[in-house]
């Protein structure tokens, strides 16, 4: 998937945020039909992962330029995997819980302060000498 998604990135590879959902254990093979008992004890034979149904594999975080990039790159990463899978395009901003359209405004009414790849929500109740030191 990553030679997709870095030829549309104009900054370079490890411009965007991508993180797997998944993590995978080593697995014993379970064929032992004509094998007897040869590699039955300690040898894992690969890796497997448990996934539940709707449970999300993978996240991309990149910036809207770089959608079709993106969405190209994790339709061939589709066919890596056993199954049906779905591409979604989330309306929340980045990986935050709050939705693109409000993000900015709540920002610009210090509703949200910026913590590295995330947010704090400040709520309209609390002490007024911490509210009064923040919109001062």
């Amino acid at each position: 998937m990553q030679p997709v998604a870095c030829t549309g990135s104009p900054k370079g590879p490890w411009r965007q945020l991508f993180l797997v959902g998944i993590h995978d254990w080593p697995a014993v093979s379970q064929s032992r039909l004509q094998t007897g008992m040869r590699g039955a004890f300690g040898k894992p034979q690969g890796t497997v992962a448990r996934v539940h149904i709707g449970q999300v594999i993978m996240s991309i975080c990149t910036k809207l330029q770089n959608k079709e990039h993106v969405i190209e790159a994790l339709r061939r990463a589709k066919f890596k995997f056993p199954g049906h899978q779905k591409i979604h395009i989330s309306k929340k901003w980045g990986f935050t819980k709050f939705n693109a359209d409000e993000f900015e405004n709540m920002v610009a009414e210090k509703r949200l302060i910026l913590d590295g790849c995330g947010v704090k929500y400040i709520p309209n109740r609390g002490p007024l000498d911490k509210w009064r030191a923040l919109h001062s």
